[in-house]
């Protein structure tokens, strides 16, 4: 066979073999890939935490519900402050419970009897569930009027009353006046507000400010009964 044809051939073979298959892509890197895994577990932005006591760190669901706005953290931390962490044995009752927060920090830190009274019934139902995941014994949890049921309280039985309405209604002046009816000489009344306090619009209550903090929009008030030790204003 010539060199032409054996040229020819191989030629042939060439043009009829396969292309070279293209190097492969870089492999795209995973979403996600590198990130802190810390992140999974950050906080949902639908939940609080308790903040002391028996419960610290359990959270707390927040329903999305019209009115409710829970105590920030900051202030309730400070509130407890005020308080001296230690409730043992304190009968306590919050009026407008809402997710519960206040209520179950005190019952978290040693209150013997904790009364959470809440209107809404999807709120109602969730603080009976947490109730009951908490094994909390010394909470109650009541669907009613929070005002009607400081007003049934018997005079004087509370050593802490824990008043956080919703901000747009017109319940502070009642909540405040029965709240002072119903606290004992020695207890303290927690008041939440949009705006501040004084003696002289407390009047009716018998209750002087005891301690005041602004946090953002939020004023928080800790009030005594007139009379009562470390009571006048200038305490602040």
């Amino acid at each position: 066979m010539s060199r032409s044809t054996l040229r020819g051939q191989a030629l042939a073979a060439a043009r009829s073999a396969p292309p070279a298959s293209a190097p492969a892509a870089p492999a795209k890197k995973k979403a996600g890939a590198g990130k802190n895994p810390a992140s999974a577990t950050a906080k949902a932005p639908g939940e609080i935490r308790i903040i002391g006591g028996l419960w610290k760190r359990t959270r707390l669901p927040v329903a999305q519900r019209p009115g409710l706005r829970p105590t920030p953290d900051r202030v309730r931390e400070t509130l407890f402050n005020w308080l001296g962490q230690d409730l043992t044995g304190w009968r306590c009752l919050d009026a407008f419970a809402g997710t519960g927060a206040l209520g179950l920090e005190a019952a978290s830190r040693g209150a013997a009897a904790v009364q959470l009274v809440e209107s809404d019934a999807a709120l109602v139902e969730q603080l009976n569930t947490l109730q009951q995941r908490l094994e909390a014994r010394a909470v109650r949890v009541q669907r009613g009027d929070g005002i009607a049921a400081l007003r049934q309280a018997a005079p004087g039985s509370l050593d802490l009353v824990l008043i956080d309405p919703p901000f747009d209604g017109n319940l502070f002046e009642s909540a405040l006046q029965a709240a002072g009816k119903a606290v004992a000489a020695s207890g303290f009344v927690y008041l939440e507000a949009p705006v501040a306090w004084t003696d002289e619009g407390l009047a009716a209550s018998g209750l002087v400010v005891y301690r005041h903090l602004k946090a953002g929009a939020v004023h928080a008030h800790l009030l005594r009964p007139v009379g009562a030790a470390g009571a006048p204003a200038d305490a602040r």
